[in-house]
């Protein structure tokens, strides 16, 4: 068993024909994923290495039966992407393009939650089941098979730690990107959820940054007692100014809410070790289980 997908999952790359879409969806293709089909509107009946392009997500499910949609989509046009992709039975949906205006997103994931469909994202890299399947841009040589789940919210950290765990042969069950914005789909408490119920994951590797307070939301959630597991996190951004906006549209902190130490705090609180840097991930795992 594994969470959000597997090596079954059958995909549809929405934006499949943009330079993005067509290098991501090789690499998809070639780690094993199952690309079923593309979307973009006006080019039905091209092909992008050999896989058939149609011009609505309906078109596609008409001849494919597909799980789930990776999009790289132009942030002005992501909102009507995913609603067409609902619309059309799609129960997974990866948003990897970045810049999407809160409201839209807001619409998305209330959509997605009438639909009874799950987002993960916008500004993510997606998910890796390693050795079965990717769903978006992570670099798959840098994870390995194994035991341990990683969520973050960070893209390039999460990649740091992941490799640093393959690395000393410790391998991932499942490792998702909930995306860097303000509003995203996923937050940690609801893949913790699904971390809980999956007999792969012995351990959970969580990497936050400063901003929102879904760190604070996921420690008092195993606070209470609710996540079983051993659990394990990093905080980037000890030093960020408050008050400011910082990189990601989600890093804003303000109010004593949302700052590194703020999140520290309230992760060790609930007897969630963390760690000082990136590489110290691996020795405090190790000393969890």
């Amino acid at each position: 068993m594994t969470i959000l997908a597997d090596e079954n999952t059958r995909v549809i790359v929405q934006g499949i024909t943009g330079r993005i879409g067509a290098v991501q969806t090789r690499l998809m293709c070639e780690y094993g994923t199952r690309i079923v089909a593309g979307v973009t509107p006006g080019r039905e009946g091209q092909r992008v290495d050999g896989i058939p392009v149609y011009d609505t997500v309906q078109n596609a499910m008409e001849k494919h039966e597909a799980h789930a949609s990776v999009m790289f989509v132009p942030a002005p046009l992501a909102r009507d992407a995913a609603f067409e992709a609902l619309e059309a039975g799609i129960k997974l949906i990866v948003i990897v393009t970045e810049r999407i205006p809160i409201h839209d997103t807001l619409k998305i994931r209330s959509r997605a939650q009438k639909a009874g469909a799950t987002v993960v994202g916008p500004n993510s890299p997606g998910i890796i089941v390693p050795g079965k399947a990717k769903i978006g841009i992570m670099p798959a040589n840098l994870f390995k098979a194994g035991n341990v789940g990683v969520v973050t919210r960070s893209a390039t950290l999460g990649y740091e730690i992941a490799g640093n765990l393959t690395q000393v042969g410790i391998g991932q069950s499942t490792c998702v990107g909930i995306g860097g914005d303000q509003v995203t789909g996923l937050n940690f408490v609801d893949v913790l959820k699904l971390f809980q119920e999956d007999d792969e994951t012995r351990a959970v590797v969580m990497v936050g940054e400063v901003g929102r307070t879904v760190e604070e939301e996921a420690a008092e959630y195993v606070r209470a007692g609710m996540f079983k597991k051993p659990v394990v996190s990093f905080v980037a951004g000890r030093s960020a100014p408050s008050e400011k906006r910082l990189g990601h549209a989600g890093a804003i902190i303000e109010n004593g809410r949302g700052t590194a130490e703020s999140k520290i705090r309230a992760l060790r609180q609930a007897g969630i070790p963390v760690a000082e840097k990136p590489s110290q991930i691996v020795e405090v795992l190790k000393q969890t289980l």
